[in-house]
């Protein structure tokens, strides 16, 4: 039987450059038995429906995947997300993870780098380094890439509010290591509106804070091409107990906001939308999110193509992280958790995930031991070697319940973002608490099905024991703070205090007008002036932001 015409043309104009460019990882790909894996499955007869709504992988809608080849390619990559204590510490399980065999990094940063205070604020207070990494100026983060080659490891950051304060940092760091910033590679995660309804880490209102996204797409466009400017998170909205099809849909209403405020100040979309990418939640129920992934790649093309009208390729690909789901881990009979987390990993990369990072068995009682991230990283690197999931693209496609499913989260998708345009956007939504209201419900009926018997979680409701194991546990060092406190009390005392008053004063008559705010807060990050100093300063012009629960 002859070739559909357009799989044809798939194969000569979109798959052969794509091997040309990127060969895959090995000649041939053969199961145990000897017998060759194909590249791509497609039905017999490829019809216009095929066409319109699974298409080719690498080419719109991207239903089945960003990439003509995918992990045949290159695997996705392996990046644990990692932080704690000092930065001298986090350093040191940097450098453990990528003797591990980790492909990238991703940093932690702890509560109060996270809401803009330094060590030393009475904020603060008890929180220094336990859920992340403390970082209070640029000596913190030369410290924390010490020794580690920032032209050659890729970065994901998990900052939103001083975003563009902890970019700045890592800019900084790479051109004392002589890397040009336009040779660095990450992502900032920098989604602020999610954390307005799910997460809690704001500062700024949301059209401030919306001004500092657009500074940083703008600046980056020229100054960093190879950094992603936003990971716009469904995975928080998830951990906060929405559905499937509410995390993909505020997740892409909350891109949609970002894409028109860059627009709305004069970016070209084709400019800045090639940088955008998305971070979602990978839960247990895996054929479920094999759906979400599916369905969020091709609705996302679609509404970029036709709401947005973007042209190039890449400002239609949704290209995404996955971490599998904190939530779902229990207290209870820990090694379960291993099981869990193999599941949602198998789920994030059937659904053709470009970075993934796996949970630790002992995430729901501290931060993890080197032992439990090591089992972490292997569980991904049994899936990438041993699984055969990654020889063939898209394996699951063409499932009856695969489509069903993807059909059905994209219309219910849909069906949400065209209730929060016709309210006004998401901006609107969130000041009148209709996405909170809506994902309080679900987290609510979910959790009765729990406490009901309904919803079944092992060793919780069910198949419990009477006597829990006590697993070895990482525990900070009480001293943490003070020693972050005293590195800080050295950093001001030897720092130029004038040239640091000097860019504060800059960046504050800066921010009260409409200049980019990127390359004043680089200035004065290299006059290691503290993060909390600066974000003072942006507290001082644009206000904070207070929950309407809290008025």
């Amino acid at each position: 039987m002859s070739k559909h015409p357009k799989l044809m043309d798939w194969e000569e104009k979109i798959l052969q450059k794509s091997l040309e460019r990127f060969p895959e990882r090995q000649p041939q790909f053969t199961n145990h038995g000897g017998s060759e894996i194909p590249r791509l499955a497609v039905p017999v007869e490829i019809d216009d429906a095929y066409l319109h709504d699974l298409g080719f992988p690498g080419s719109y809608p991207y239903t089945r995947g960003v990439q003509p080849t995918m992990y045949r390619g290159k695997l996705w990559t392996m990046r644990q997300y990692a932080g704690f204590s000092t930065a001298a510490e986090s350093n040191q399980r940097y450098r453990f993870l990528l003797d591990q065999g980790t492909t990238g990094l991703s940093v932690a940063f702890d509560l109060p780098t996270q809401i803009g205070y330094d060590s030393d604020h009475p904020m603060a207070a008890g929180e220094v380094g336990k859920v992340g990494v403390a970082i209070d100026s640029l000596a913190d983060m030369e410290i924390l890439f010490d020794q580690i080659p920032l032209d050659k490891v890729s970065t994901s950051m998990t900052i939103n509010a001083p975003s563009a304060i902890l970019l700045a940092m890592y800019v900084a760091v790479a051109e004392k290591q002589g890397v040009p910033s336009a040779k660095i590679q990450g992502t900032i995660q920098n989604d602020i509106l999610k954390e307005y309804v799910a997460r809690g880490t704001y500062i700024f209102p949301p059209r401030p804070s919306l001004r500092l996204i657009t500074d940083i797409f703008q600046w980056c466009a020229t100054e960093t091409p190879g950094f992603n400017t936003i990971s716009i998170s469904g995975y928080h909205i998830r951990e906060a107990g929405s559905t499937a099809a509410q995390e993909m849909a505020f997740t892409l209403a909350n891109g949609c906001a970002y894409v028109q405020a860059a627009l709305d100040v004069g970016l070209d979309v084709d400019l800045f939308a090639r940088r955008l990418s998305f971070f979602f939640n990978a839960s247990s129920d895996l054929l479920e999110e094999v759906a979400k992934f599916r369905a969020a790649r091709r609705l996302w093309a679609r509404i970029m193509k036709e709401r947005f009208h973007a042209r190039h390729p890449a400002s239609l690909m949704l290209r995404f992280h996955t971490q599998t789901a904190g939530s779902s881990l229990t207290a209870q009979q820990i090694d379960n958790n291993i099981v869990r987390v193999t599941l949602q990993a198998l789920a994030a990369v059937l659904g053709g995930t470009q970075s993934l990072h796996t949970n630790s068995r002992d995430e729901a009682l501290s931060l993890p031991t080197e032992d439990s991230v090591r089992t972490a990283l292997r569980t991904q690197q049994i899936i990438a070697h041993e699984s055969g999931v990654a020889d063939t693209v898209d394996p699951l496609a063409g499932s009856y319940f695969i489509e069903a499913a993807t059909d059905r989260i994209e219309a219910e998708a849909m069906a949400l973002i065209a209730k929060i345009d016709q309210a006004g956007g998401v901006v609107s939504c969130i000041e009148d608490g209709f996405i909170q209201r809506q994902i309080e419900n679900s987290a609510y009926a979910f959790q009765r099905q729990v406490e009901n018997g309904e919803r079944v979680v092992v060793g919780v409701n069910r198949f419990q024991t009477d006597e829990e194991a006590s697993p070895p546990l990482l525990r900070l060092d009480p001293a943490v703070e003070t020693d972050q406190v005293s590195r800080l009390k050295a950093v001001r005392a030897k720092r130029d205090q004038s040239t640091v008053d000097s860019t504060l004063r800059i960046l504050g008559a800066a921010a009260a007008g409409k200049t980019n705010l990127m390359p004043i807060i680089l200035e004065a990050v290299k006059s290691y002036a503290t993060l909390g100093e600066i974000c003072q300063v942006l507290r001082n012009n644009f206000g904070e932001y207070r929950d309407r629960g809290h008025l």
